[in-house]
């Protein structure tokens, strides 16, 4: 894969210790804060994140980029623990939710970023469902069935998980934006259309009555996909 072409970062961002060949192909620096929720999504020219009936749709709209997928198994490699809604478990029931099987070519150094992190192996998953017999046997004990998000992040939160990633769906981050508990958003824009589809947020109502707004601290490219990364105004 070709590095990730940097357009822009401001100053000052947190910066972790990546291996060197992690930080020539994602140029500039990636890290986190304390206690950082952080969402990662690939949506379409026309905004579209899931194309419901559709199997792995997010792979359909990501136009199989592999740039995607690394920057997912770069985010997941910084998690104590990914948090998923109900949808997206049973759409991809094989997904472990780990860096290295998002992009296996850079198993060896993920790995290594994580032990530099001092994170466990793999990260915890949270299923956010209201059906708490919700099983995977390719989770096994690292997966938790939730019903409340709110409660979710903050039982996380109690057993020392710091940084949680929000990997979808759309009615998934529409519920922690609500909660206020959105730190930094990662968007990948793909170059194709959808026509059809759901939007990044699904389930609540914002504007005109709420103004959730966020502040640009990142643009990379690659090919035809744009990286873009926000931080979430308080």
């Amino acid at each position: 894969m070709e590095p990730l072409e940097l357009l822009y970062e401001p100053a000052g961002l947190p910066a972790f210790p990546l291996a060197q060949e992690l930080a020539a192909l994602y140029p500039g620096t990636l890290g986190f804060p304390a206690d950082c929720v952080y969402a990662n999504f690939v949506e379409t020219i026309d905004g579209v994140v899931a194309l419901p009936g559709i199997p792995r749709s997010n792979r359909v709209i990501a136009d199989a980029s592999d740039a995607d997928l690394f920057v997912m198994a770069l985010l997941r490699a910084c998690a104590d623990a990914v948090i998923v809604g109900s949808h997206t478990l049973l759409a991809s029931p094989k997904n472990v939710w780990t860096a290295e099987a998002a992009f296996p070519p850079a198993a060896a150094e993920l790995a290594e970023l994580r032990r530099r992190l001092e994170l466990p192996e793999r990260p915890d998953v949270v299923v956010l469902s209201r059906r708490r017999e919700i099983e995977s046997a390719a989770l096994g004990d690292r997966l938790h069935v939730r019903s409340d998000v709110v409660d979710a992040v903050a039982e996380l939160r109690d057993r020392g998980c710091r940084r949680i990633l929000c990997e979808g769906g759309p009615t998934l981050f529409g519920s922690v934006l609500e909660a206020g508990l959105v730190d930094e958003l990662f968007l990948t824009v793909s170059p194709l259309f959808a026509g059809r589809g759901l939007p990044l947020v699904e389930g609540v109502e914002l504007l005109p009555d709420r103004r959730i707004a966020a502040s640009l601290a990142g643009v990379r490219r690659h090919g035809e996909h744009l990286f873009l990364r926000y931080a979430l105004e308080r």
